[in-house]
C-alpha cells in the first residue's frame, strides 16, 4: 500500500507542479528538488510518528522510488544519442577526451587536495573529489534542449564534458569498489579487467545494434501498431542498459549507445515522439528522490559552513572549467556560459557518494554534508544558466567584430547560394567553380567564415533565415539555393523563408533520413538528399565496381535508383492522410 501512496505523492507533484511552475517561467526541475525536500524522509517525512495523518501525503518508502528514477537518467541519455550521429561524436572526439578528460582529472586533483587538507584520508579524498568534479548531465542537456541550443558552441562543448564525466564514472565506481573490498594490491588488474568489459560490452551493443536494431524495427512496423512499435522501444532502451550494467557500465551509457544506432534509421523521429513523454515524467522522479536526499536539519544547523561550500565548489570549478575551456582556443562568451552551466554538482556523484559511504570509504558525516552540497548546487543550476547566457551576450557585444565578417558579395545574376560552408559546402562549391557556375557561398560561424577568408575562400557571414541578408545575396536573381547545413529544424526554417520570399526558386537541400526528406518536399523543396541513402548508393556504386560489373552500368543502375527513391519520396509527401501509425510503416526508400 505505501508503494501506491507514494506513486500518487510522485504523480501528483507532476500534474499540478510542472505546469504551474512553466506558466510563471520557472524550471519544474526546482519544484521536483523542493517537493523531494519537504516530502521526502528528511522532510515532513521525518514527524510521521508525530503527525500520523502526515504518511498519506509524504514519502513513506523511499528505495521504492529509486529504480524508477534511474530509468528517467536511461531515457534522456538514450533521446541524447538519438540526436546525435557516429559522424557527429567522431567529429566531437577532441573534444571529449582532451577537454573533458582533463576537466574531470584536473578538478579530481584539486578538489581531491582541498578535501585532503581538510583531514580526509588520501583514499576518500579521492573519491570526493572525482564525484565533485561531476556535473548534471540530465539539468544541463535539459535546459539547452528546451532553448534549442545543443547544436551552438556552448551545446557542443558542454555536451562534450559531460559526455567524458559520464565515461568516467565507470572507472570510479570500480575503484570504490576495489576500496571497499579491500583489495588494494590488485587495483591495478582489477581496473584493468573492468576496463576491457566494459569495451566489450559497448562492441556488443554496437554490433547487436548494427545487426538487429533495422530489422526489428522493420518488422515490428510491418504489424501497424503503435503499442507493438511502443514495446520494442521500451524493449531496446532497457534492454541495451542492462547489457551495459551487467558489465559494470551506467544503464544510461547502454541506453545512449543504442540511442546512437537508431539516429542512423529512418525511425527516429518515431521513436522520439514516443519516449519524450516518459522522459518527462521518469527524470522528475530522478529529481524528486535527489531532493529527498537533502536534509535541511544540516542546512539550518550549520549555514555558513553549508553555503562557503557551495560557493567554493562553485567557484573553484568555474575557474578550472574556464581556464581548459579558454585554453581549448573557444572565445571568451563560450567560455563563461560552459563554466557557469557545469559548475553545479551532478546527479552521478550521488551514485558515487552513495557507494563510498556504503562501503565505508568515505565516514556518513561526511557523504551527508556532500550529498546537501552536491544537492543544493544543482538546484543554483537553472539560475546560472539565465546569468549565463546573460553575461555571454554582453561579452559577445564587448568583443570586437572582425572586419572581414563586414564583407558583403558582389551583385550576381542567375548564380546559386549555397547555405553552410562546411565539408560538404567546400565540396559543392568546388563543383560549381570547376563547372564555372557562379555562387554565393554563406555561413553563419563567425570564426570559421574570418578564418576561411583570410584563406582565400569566398565565402559570407550571415543568416539564410534573415529575408535582408537573402536579399543582399540578390536571390531574386538567383538561378537556385543549395542547403548543405546539417541541423534538421534550421534546414526547415531556411526552406520556409526561401519559399515565403521566392516561390519559384528551385531548391537542393542535404537531409538527415528518409524521414526528414519527406517533410523538406513537403515544405516545397525541389530535391532533397538524404545522407542514409546516398551512402547506401555511394557503397553500393564501390561494390558493383569491385565485383566486376562495367561502370557504365553501374553508374546507369544507380541513377536509376536514386530517381526510384525520389520519387516515392516525393509520393510520400503528398500523401496528406499520412498519419503517425502510417509514418511507421518502411517504405522502398527507407
Amino acid at each position: 500500500m505505501a508503494a501506491y501512496s507514494d506513486a500518487l505523492i510522485v504523480l501528483g507533484t507532476a500534474s499540478i507542479l510542472t505546469p504551474a511552475l512553466r506558466r510563471i517561467g520557472i524550471s519544474p526541475i526546482l519544484g521536483y528538488l523542493a517537493a523531494g525536500m519537504a516530502l521526502g524522509p528528511l522532510g515532513l517525512g521525518a514527524l510521521t510518528q508525530t503527525v500520523p495523518a502526515l504518511k498519506w501525503v509524504t514519502i513513506s518508502e523511499p528505495k521504492t522510488l529509486d529504480a524508477i528514477a534511474e530509468l528517467g537518467i536511461v531515457f534522456l541519455l538514450f533521446l541524447i544519442g538519438l540526436e546525435m550521429t557516429f559522424e557527429r561524436l567522431n567529429s566531437l572526439k577532441r573534444a571529449i577526451f582532451l577537454l573533458g578528460g582533463s576537466q574531470w582529472l584536473v578538478t579530481t586533483l584539486v578538489v581531491g587536495l582541498i578535501a585532503y587538507a581538510f583531514g580526509q584520508p588520501a583514499a576518500a579524498a579521492i573519491v570526493i573529489g572525482a564525484c565533485l568534479a561531476l556535473s548534471s548531465t540530465a539539468i544541463v542537456i535539459d535546459l539547452l534542449a528546451e532553448q534549442n541550443r545543443l547544436g551552438t558552441s556552448v551545446g557542443r562543448t558542454s555536451f562534450a564534458v559531460l559526455l567524458a564525466q559520464d565515461l568516467a564514472i565507470v572507472p570510479l565506481l570500480i575503484f570504490i569498489a576495489t576500496l571497499a573490498a579491500g583489495t588494494q594490491s590488485g587495483l591495478l588488474l582489477t581496473l584493468n579487467t573492468a576496463i576491457f568489459q566494459a569495451a566489450l560490452a559497448l562492441v556488443l551493443i554496437v554490433l547487436i545494434g548494427r545487426v538487429f536494431l533495422r530489422p526489428l524495427f522493420r518488422l515490428v512496423a510491418s504489424a501497424h501498431s503503435a503499442e507493438i512499435f511502443m514495446a520494442a522501444v521500451l524493449f531496446v532502451i532497457v534492454g541495451t542498459g542492462v547489457i551495459a550494467a551487467l558489465a559494470g557500465l551506467s544503464m544510461a551509457l547502454g541506453a545512449f549507445v543504442a540511442g546512437l544506432l537508431l539516429a542512423e534509421t529512418e525511425y527516429r523521429k518515431s521513436i522520439e515522439a514516443i519516449v519524450n513523454p516518459f522522459k518527462g515524467l521518469l527524470l522528475g522522479v530522478f529529481f524528486f528522490t535527489v531532493g529527498m536526499l537533502i536534509d535541511i536539519r544540516l542546512l539550518i544547523a550549520e549555514p555558513m559552513t553549508m553555503i562557503a561550500a557551495i560557493l567554493g565548489l562553485l567557484t573553484l570549478k568555474m575557474a578550472i572549467l574556464l581556464g581548459l575551456v579558454r585554453a581549448a582556443g573557444t572565445r571568451w562568451p563560450v567560455a563563461v556560459e560552459t563554466a557557469m552551466l557545469l559548475a553545479p554538482g551532478g546527479e552521478l556523484a550521488f551514485v558515487g557518494i552513495g557507494a563510498a559511504k556504503l562501503g565505508g570509504v568515505i565516514a556518513s558525516p561526511v557523504a551527508d554534508f556532500l550529498l546537501v552540497t552536491v544537492a543544493l548546487s544543482m538546484a543554483l543550476t537553472p539560475l546560472l544558466a539565465g546569468l549565463a547566457q546573460r553575461l555571454g551576450r554582453r561579452l559577445r557585444v564587448s568583443e570586437p567584430i572582425d572586419p572581414e565578417l563586414f564583407v558583403r558579395p558582389s551583385p550576381q545574376s542567375r548564380h546559386a547560394i549555397v547555405v553552410g560552408y562546411g565539408r560538404v559546402g567546400r565540396v559543392v562549391c568546388s563543383l560549381l567553380d570547376q563547372h564555372k557556375i557562379p555562387f554565393i557561398a554563406t555561413d553563419f560561424d563567425g570564426r570559421t567564415v574570418a578564418a576561411d577568408r583570410r584563406q582565400g575562400h569566398q565565402v559570407f557571414y550571415g543568416d539564410a533565415t534573415d529575408p535582408a541578408f537573402l536579399d543582399l545575396c540578390n536571390i531574386g536573381d538567383a538561378a537556385a539555393v543549395i542547403i548543405t547545413i546539417h541541423t534538421p529544424s534550421a534546414i526547415e526554417r531556411l526552406v520556409t523563408t526561401i519559399r515565403a520570399i521566392k516561390p519559384d526558386i528551385p531548391i537542393i537541400s542535404r537531409a538527415r533520413d528518409a524521414e526528414h526528406a519527406r517533410k523538406l518536399y513537403r515544405l516545397g523543396v525541389n530535391d532533397a538528399v538524404p545522407e542514409t541513402i546516398e551512402a547506401s548508393l555511394q557503397l553500393s556504386e564501390a561494390a558493383l565496381v569491385g565485383v566486376g560489373v562495367p561502370t557504365g552500368y553501374v553508374i546507369a543502375s544507380i541513377h536509376e535508383k536514386r530517381d526510384v527513391f525520389r520519387a516515392e519520396l516525393q509520393a510520400a509527401a503528398k500523401d496528406a492522410g499520412m498519419g503517425a501509425t502510417h509514418s511507421m510503416r518502411p517504405k522502398a526508400a527507407e
